[in-house]
C-alpha cells in the first residue's frame, strides 16, 4: 500500500495535512507539491503513450485497463522525485516564487526555513489531467502576498503582460535582460499608473523617465517631477522624450544603457540583478538615494510574476495537447 506522503492531496484530509506542513517546513511542503505534480504529469505521459500503442485485442479489456492504469499510477509515484528531474525544478521555481530562500543539496541536513512570505501556496487539487492540477489555497503562513500583487492586485500582471514581448525583442538585441528593463519600466511608471503624459493627456510612452537632453531631438513632453535635491524631494518641471510606441522606449532606453560611456559598468553586471541595479544608481541614473534598493525589489517582483506567465502557458499548451483521457 502506498503511504500517505505519497498519495495525491487530492481530498480535504490530505490538503489539511499539506497546510499543517507547510506550517512547519514551508520548504518540505514545496518539495511534495513539485513531487506531486511530476507524479501526476508522468501519469497523464504514460496515459498517453498507452493510447497510441496499438492494443492486442486479445486480452484487454475493463479490468486488465484498471489494472494498468494502477500500475502507471504505482510506477509515477515511485518515479517521481528523483534527484535532477521535473520536480527538483518545479521546487525551485516556486521557492522563488513564494519567497523561501533556495533549497541547498536536496535531502541535506540545515536549511531552515526562515521567514516566509505567502509560503508554499500551492497544493494539487483533482484533476482529469495534468493541465489545472495546481491551484492557490493558502497553505502557507497567511502572510501578505508579494509585492505586486499586494501593492497593485492584477495591475502588475497586466503590466508584464502587456509590455513583455517589446522587452524581450530588445532584450535579445541589447544583451540587457527582458526581467530587468521590465522591472525598471514598472518602478519608473508605477506599473504603468503614473505614466508621462503632456498637458492634453497625450502619451509620451516614456517608460524609464528619461529625460531630453541638448542631444535629443525628438518630441518631448514637459511635466512635473519629483526630484532629490541636497537630500530633499521637490517638484520641479522638466522636460522628458516622447516616443510613438512603447517599443521605441525600451529600444531608446537599451541604447542609452548600452552605448553610454557612463553605464559602462552597468553593462558588466547583466548577470546580478542588484547589482545592475546599484550600478544605475552609481551612475547617476536617478537621485532618489534608495532607488537601487526599491529597483532591486521591482525585479524579483517581475521575475515572479514572468515565472507564473510562463507555468500558465506551460499549463495551458499541456491541456491542449491532445492527450487521450
Amino acid at each position: 500500500m502506498v503511504a500517505s506522503t505519497q498519495q495525491l492531496a487530492t481530498g480535504g484530509a490530505g490538503l489539511d495535512a499539506l497546510r499543517a506542513t507547510a506550517r512547519k517546513d514551508p520548504k518540505g511542503a514545496i518539495r511534495e507539491v513539485a513531487k506531486q505534480f511530476e507524479s501526476l504529469f508522468m501519469q497523464e505521459l504514460m496515459k498517453s503513450m498507452r493510447a497510441s500503442t496499438m492494443a492486442t485485442g486479445m486480452l484487454d479489456n475493463q479490468a486488465t485497463e484498471m489494472a494498468t492504469g494502477m500500475l502507471d499510477q504505482q510506477y509515477a509515484t515511485q518515479l517521481a522525485g528523483i534527484p535532477g528531474g521535473l520536480a527538483d525544478a518545479i521546487a525551485r521555481q516556486l521557492e522563488r516564487q513564494m519567497g523561501v530562500p533556495a533549497s541547498g543539496a536536496r535531502g541535506g541536513a540545515g536549511g531552515g526555513s526562515g521567514a516566509v512570505t505567502g509560503a508554499a501556496r500551492w497544493a494539487p487539487v483533482a484533476s482529469a489531467g495534468a493541465a489545472g492540477a495546481y491551484q492557490a489555497v493558502a497553505v502557507g503562513s497567511g502572510a501578505a502576498a508579494p509585492e505586486a500583487a499586494g501593492a497593485t492586485g492584477g495591475n502588475a500582471a497586466r503590466f508584464v503582460e502587456r509590455h513583455r514581448a517589446a522587452a524581450q525583442a530588445v532584450a535579445a538585441q541589447s544583451g540587457i535582460p527582458a526581467e530587468f528593463m521590465l522591472a525598471q519600466s514598472a518602478h519608473e511608471t508605477g506599473w504603468g499608473r503614473r505614466e508621462i503624459r503632456a498637458a492634453d493627456g497625450s502619451n509620451s510612452h516614456n517608460l524609464f523617465g528619461i529625460k531630453a537632453g541638448g542631444n535629443w531631438n525628438g518630441p518631448v513632453v514637459v511635466t512635473t517631477t519629483t526630484e532629490v535635491i541636497n537630500g530633499r524631494a521637490q517638484k520641479v518641471q522638466a522636460a522628458f522624450r516622447a516616443y510613438g510606441s512603447y517599443e521605441e522606449s525600451f529600444r531608446d532606453y537599451a541604447k542609452l544603457i548600452s552605448g553610454s560611456p557612463r553605464y559602462a559598468g552597468v553593462m558588466q553586471r547583466t548577470d546580478d540583478a542588484q547589482a545592475f541595479a546599484a550600478g544605475l544608481q552609481r551612475a547617476g541614473y536617478a537621485t532618489d538615494p534608495d532607488y537601487a534598493a526599491k529597483l532591486g525589489r521591482v525585479i524579483q517582483t517581475t521575475r515572479r510574476l514572468v515565472d507564473q506567465a510562463d507555468a500558465s502557458a506551460a499549463s495551458a499548451r499541456l491541456g491542449t495537447s491532445g492527450v487521450t483521457a
